[in-house]
């Protein structure tokens, strides 16, 4: 085993998120830097090695948040201590970005040299600016023949407004530049601030269930220490556990003998259900806890709803089971029973998106071995009856007596669409044709940008 890294001093500590859209080359850049300071030896070292679900691979998507912990000498001759949080860069799983955030004090934003700002980049920068976090424009993939750097830093200074007059040059493929984007991180980017004899205020930024070990937690202390052996307490459900042991991932896990201010690592702690371990809790002593919880994550929405029922009926209590251990990893979704006159026994699941439905049904089928039938996707309708109270409808047979309802409203979306000028007719007639109604339009660059509120059901289900 490893021997466990030192505590470093706190002003040496970076905690960072890599934030961008989809195939900008976020993970590839994850890989180069876990490479280049040493996390990992050249004949453990594998494409997207943050990315460790089948899925993932396959797809070339991210899609749980993962971090690392990388130790870095840089040019001054210091050693500094790196926390990673790789993120996914697509909107449906925009609630693991929002946790990440929250825990990092800045983000690298990466930027595709040949494609320029898309969508997702604008969506999940203005989170972390949200977040207060200093950000580093990174500009990926500068070896390619249509790569036009000049082009693109003046497009995210029109577009998100940040200054990218030093945004660094790599090529996470080919290795350019990586150091250079090392360097922006220790210079560029803030340590965390935190007392570390001050009670212990800890952040849990995920949870996920380990057959072996229970309950696996991700956390980032703010203030005080964490150690194996200290009773801490849950401030949201009040529940006390005793910490079995600390340990950081070098991607590797490895025990360390307490976390300090800034730092992040993970714990375990008997705890036998992540439903126990609401993610965005504050964790402190239990003999000396702090005063004040932490600002906690907004609760997860889900957008879209669909019916999940086994093909044979016999399977419903392995499905409940799946479903339960799935949630366990996944605290964005969401499900609760419902029975159906022609599918029979089933659950009604809630996903933030077309995506995520996807994935969590390809989940359910290959980890757990289930056949299943999925209702067609729609969304939740507010019906306000006469008498003043108001019923969530899911299912068009649930209607109420026509006489006895008083308004029906439906979920809308506000999307901020990017198009090059020639698709601009096609994609206005679309939301048109959808009962959209455009809020504005402006052009950044060569590229339209319109925004438009849609219902959500349209867009869903076509």
């Amino acid at each position: 085993m490893s021997t466990p890294p030192p505590t470093p001093p706190i002003d040496r500590i970076r905690n960072f998120s890599v934030v961008a859209h989809i195939d900008h080359g976020k993970s590839t850049l994850s890989d180069r830097l876990i490479q280049f300071t040493g996390g990992l030896t050249a004949r453990e070292m594998r494409e997207q090695v943050l990315d460790n679900m089948e899925i993932e691979q396959e797809r070339g998507i991210t899609i749980k948040a993962q971090t690392v912990r990388l130790n870095y000498t840089a040019k001054d001759g210091l050693d500094y201590v790196l926390n990673l949080m790789d993120t996914p860069g697509h909107v449906d799983f925009a609630y693991e970005v929002s946790r990440s955030l929250a825990a990092c004090e800045g983000s690298i934003l990466v930027v595709d040299a040949s494609q320029g700002v898309e969508a997702q980049t604008l969506a999940n920068v203005y989170q972390a600016i949200d977040n207060n976090h200093e950000i580093v424009p990174v500009l990926n993939k500068i070896d390619l023949p249509a790569a036009e750097p000049e082009r693109v830093r003046q497009q995210i200074e029109d577009v998100i407004g940040i200054d990218a007059s030093e945004a660094v040059l790599c090529s996470a493929k080919s290795g350019i530049g990586i150091e250079d984007v090392l360097e922006a991180i220790v210079t560029r980017l803030p340590a965390p601030t935190g007392d570390g004899d001050a009670p212990l205020k800890a952040m849990l930024v995920d949870a996920w269930y380990d057959p072996y070990l229970g309950v696996i937690l991700l956390v980032r202390v703010f203030d005080g220490h964490l150690r194996a052996g200290q009773r801490i307490k849950f401030m949201q459900n009040g529940s006390t556990h005793l910490v079995d042991r600390v340990g950081v991932f070098l991607p590797k896990n490895t025990p360390v003998e307490s976390l300090g201010p800034g730092e992040v690592g993970f714990i375990t702690a008997q705890i036998k259900e992540v439903a126990h371990a609401a993610v965005g809790d504050t964790i402190t002593d239990e003999k000396r806890p702090t005063d004040t919880p932490l600002k906690g994550f907004k609760e997860v929405q889900s957008v879209v709803f669909c019916g999940l029922f086994p093909v044979d009926a016999a399977d419903f209590e392995d499905l409940r089971a799946a479903i339960g251990r799935l949630r366990l990893n996944d605290a964005s979704f969401t499900y609760e029973m419902e029975s159906s006159a022609a599918l029979g026994f089933g659950f009604r699941c809630g996903f933030l998106g077309l995506l995520h439905l996807e994935i969590i049904q390809e989940r359910l089928s290959r980890e757990f071995n289930l056949d299943l039938i999925a209702t067609a996707p729609s969304v939740v309708y507010k019906i306000g009856l006469r008498d003043g109270t108001e019923i969530d409808l899911h299912n068009p047979a649930d209607l109420p007596d026509v006489m006895q309802i008083d308004t029906i409203s439906e979920p809308w979306i506000k999307a901020t669409i990017l198009t090059p000028d020639e698709y601009l007719g096609g994609v206005i007639k679309l939301c048109q044709d959808r009962r959209g109604q455009q809020v504005e339009l402006s052009y950044v660059g060569s590229r339209a940008l319109v925004v438009y509120e849609l219902p959500l059901n349209e867009v869903v289900f076509d």
